[in-house]
């Protein structure tokens, strides 16, 4: 079944589960939220997410290219500012396809498909292997930054999947590759041998994880 379903492209990947905040500073995503505030059940105040492969979220509709693959997002907390924008906050709660996006309206529409995750079981040496990844990957950036996750990590594989998934500071392609893993346990194995090259790339350049000396750029200014 197709839903439509308002859009907010974003140039991150976000996963179910994940809590967000975001400036919403735009026209069209500021129409977009007067209209999610009319709808009267705050549960159905709902947008999805989708990656921007290409180009910014803002500037002409025509400009992007999207990723297929997303998430529908929950608007839980609104405030507006004096200028007109909004900081926001919202929740993800599962994976959809965007099958065609309408921007002739005020904001984008898209048309949207479920792709849930479906409840296959994990075999235990898939879910140890992906904690002692991270275990490890916390531990190395103990003197460099703050843990990137506080509390203890899920018991359920889905969930354990999309946290690692969400928390590892992995460029937009792997994080996307993560998103349309077939099945937690595909996104485990991929989470923990992406975890892993972290780690091996820290101890050659140890100051910074490795996705940060990969994007950081020599200027002369």
């Amino acid at each position: 079944m197709t839903d439509a379903l308002p859009m907010f492209p974003l140039n991150t990947v976000l996963f179910p589960g994940v809590t967000v905040p975001l400036t919403v500073f735009e026209d069209r995503y500021r129409a977009m939220v007067h209209h999610l505030l009319r709808v009267e059940d705050p549960a159905a105040r709902l947008f999805g997410s989708v990656g921007i492969r290409e180009g910014y979220e803002v500037g002409d509709h025509g400009a992007q290219s999207l990723y297929r693959v997303g998430v529908r997002m929950q608007l839980t907390e609104v405030e507006s500012n004096p200028d007109g924008t909004f900081e926001v906050v919202a929740v993800g709660q599962e994976r959809i396809q965007l099958d065609r996006l309408d921007t002739s309206g005020l904001f984008p529409v898209g048309h949207v498909t479920d792709r849930p995750d479906p409840h296959t079981p994990v075999a235990e040496p898939i879910l140890e292997r992906a904690r002692v990844a991270f275990t490890a990957y916390r531990a190395a950036l103990a003197d460099i930054r703050a843990d990137p996750y506080s509390g203890t990590l899920p018991r359920d594989p889905a969930w354990l999947s999309w946290t690692l998934a969400a928390v590892a500071p992995l460029p937009m392609p792997e994080r996307q590759a993560l998103l349309e893993a077939d099945d937690a346990a595909e996104r485990l194995v991929m989470v923990t041998d992406l975890l892993r090259s972290e780690l091996r790339a820290m101890n050659v350049i140890p100051s910074l994880p490795a996705t940060e000396v990969a994007r950081t750029r020599w200027s002369p200014n």
